[in-house]
């Protein structure tokens, strides 16, 4: 056999590879024939968070989301819920193909992470009036602290407060209100989240000390390789192309740093 004609036949091999190869990864990530990311709404905003608009949904995720389903060259569809709860719950049920959330070690057991995009220092912010000035003067009996239900930042705090109640709610508006009222004595968030918190709450306190550092990743359902691998390159990419810099610049995160870290 020629030369030429066994480099024929090699190109020709890894042409037909390619789309079967791109047809095996669509199957995988996409069985729907569009690409469901899983979002979490409220107005906290942030690397996490999207919110409701008039024409849909906003936030870092969604923007990630349809660069994504691009990419693949298929429809996007957002998957709504109310925490990053609800979303790892759902992790096994098949109701969605990525998403992007905090990551922990009881969610490693239950979903794959790619690459870290966001580190946030998580804290408390405490109701108008209070007394509590550190993590000393709130971690007392009788004091109660509010958590999104089933986050990373609840077992966190739950981890960390020894005296203190710590109780999950379903979502971030129901905690703004106890806060806003005083039928909480605070709220463990990031401390961005907390901070622009504060501007809508006079009277309210971000401590100053950190008890967590919360690590934000893409995700996929467990045993998705192929999804995993490349939800890991889009995110390599996405870092250093500028998509991620976009998304986050459109979700008003202009000032803040893009934090990425090794999966």
């Amino acid at each position: 056999m020629s030369v030429l004609r066994l480099a024929g036949l090699v190109l020709a091999a890894a042409m037909m590879a390619a789309p079967a190869s791109a047809d095996a990864l669509k199957d995988e990530i996409a069985p729907a024939g569009k690409l469901r990311v899983a979002i979490a709404i409220s107005p906290a905003g942030g690397a996490f968070w999207c919110t409701k608009t008039e024409t849909g949904y906003a936030g870092v995720p969604v923007d990630l989301g349809k660069a994504m389903a691009a990419r693949l060259g298929v429809p996007v569809e957002y998957i709504v819920h109310q925490n990053s709860g609800q979303i790892t719950d759902a992790a096994s049920k098949g109701t969605w193909d990525v998403t992007f959330l905090p990551k922990d070690p009881e969610r490693e057991t239950r979903m794959t992470f790619g690459p870290i995009y966001e580190v946030a220092d998580a804290t408390y912010i405490v109701k108008p009036g209070s007394t509590v000035t550190n993590f000393a003067s709130l971690d007392q009996p009788g004091i109660k602290v509010a958590a999104v239900n089933n986050t990373t930042t609840m077992r966190g705090a739950i981890a960390h407060l020894k005296n203190a109640k710590v109780t999950g709610y379903q979502t971030y508006d129901e905690i703004f209100n106890l806060l806003k009222s005083g039928d909480v004595d605070a709220f463990a968030l990031s401390r961005d989240q907390l901070n622009a918190m504060a501007k809508k709450i006079p009277g309210t306190r971000v401590l100053d000390e950190t008890f967590k550092q919360t690590v934000t990743a893409v995700a996929v359902p467990l045993n998705h390789p192929l999804s995993a691998a490349f939800a890991t390159k889009f995110m390599t990419e996405a870092a250093a192309n500028g998509t991620l810099r976009k998304a986050y610049d459109n979700s008003g995160l202009k000032d803040a740093p893009i934090r990425t870290k090794a999966k």
